[in-house]
């Protein structure tokens, strides 16, 4: 069993920008809304005029959870970790990990900026994750 991703010729430029260190979001032209998990349609006026753009980076916290127990692979030997769902300046939320702040420093509504962490047994999926903003250190 892996904890990455399967990889097709759709989310390959999503996966290949984690790489580099760059987030991106599916763009509706038809409504200029941003969204995700990436689709080939806009969830909100169905549109197929879709394209990827590179998101800000930036985010903040909604919601999260410390998760303390987890026996599958490779999330066991991570425990504690922070599972969260972080509001996106574009508009999505998406669902992530927190890294690099502690539980009890956690708050709804505090900034977070994106960062990047490689996977796999490899180190060959590079999967967005969030703390705390550069700026703050």
């Amino acid at each position: 069993m892996t904890a990455t991703p399967d990889i097709d010729a759709f989310t390959r430029p999503y996966w290949d920008a984690a790489a580099e260190g760059h987030l991106l979001l599916r763009h509706c032209a038809a409504c200029d809304r941003a969204h995700h998990y990436p689709r080939e349609f806009c969830p909100y006026c169905w549109s197929e005029d879709v394209r990827w753009e590179r998101a800000s980076g930036r985010a903040t916290l909604y919601t999260w959870s410390v998760v303390h127990r987890n026996d599958l692979p490779p999330f066991g030997d991570r425990v504690p970790y922070v599972a969260a769902v972080v509001d996106l300046a574009e508009g999505p939320r998406m669902m992530t990990e927190v890294v690099g702040v502690a539980g009890e420093d956690l708050r709804i509504g505090m900034e977070l900026e994106v960062a990047f962490r490689p996977e796999g047994p490899d180190g060959d999926v590079t999967v967005p994750v969030f703390g705390r903003p550069r700026s703050e250190g």
